[in-house]
């Protein structure tokens, strides 16, 4: 593994533990380098999963593009990157239960809202608005109010 601050490809393992729901090990290193400590995340390789955009073209699965999308949404929030990567593991878990084959991006997208909106609802009103891609104000506004009637219930 290389070290993410300066590259070198030795380190040792400090700490091992099986994380979201024993489907990845979370392993702790530190550079035998640099001394510096980071966090990497062993999943198992599911089959190929084909993502099928709203034009119809489709592209392989990237979990790295939820997790990108999530971290935007969560920036500045308390959110540790554990409670991210759990979220975003739970997402694929459930992508990958649902479909076989093929998945639409909107699917995707709902089930990232779903989930986001349980967490925290400041990541989920910017996911939102990236992903529905309000034109104005009033879109905004409306999305709020359903998340306020959600909540109310």
């Amino acid at each position: 593994m290389k070290c993410p601050f300066c590259g070198h490809a030795d380190d040792k393992v400090i700490d091992s533990r099986a994380s979201s729901e024993g489907s990845a090990v979370r392993r702790r290193r530190e550079c035998l380098k640099c001394g510096r400590r980071f966090t990497t995340y062993e999943v198992v390789e599911e089959m190929s999963l084909l993502v099928v955009k709203k034009d119809g073209r489709r592209q392989p699965f990237d979990r790295k593009k939820i997790l990108g999308g999530i971290q935007k949404a969560c920036e500045k929030r308390p959110i540790s990157s554990e409670s991210i990567e759990e979220l975003v593991s739970n997402i694929e878990r459930e992508i990958y239960k649902r479909h076989d084959r093929e998945v639409s991006s909107e699917n995707i997208g709902e089930l990232i809202m779903d989930k986001l909106a349980a967490l925290d609802e400041v990541a989920y009103v910017r996911f939102a608005s990236v992903y529905r891609q309000f034109k104005d104000v009033n879109q905004f506004m409306s999305e709020l109010k359903g998340l306020l009637k959600k909540t109310d219930l």
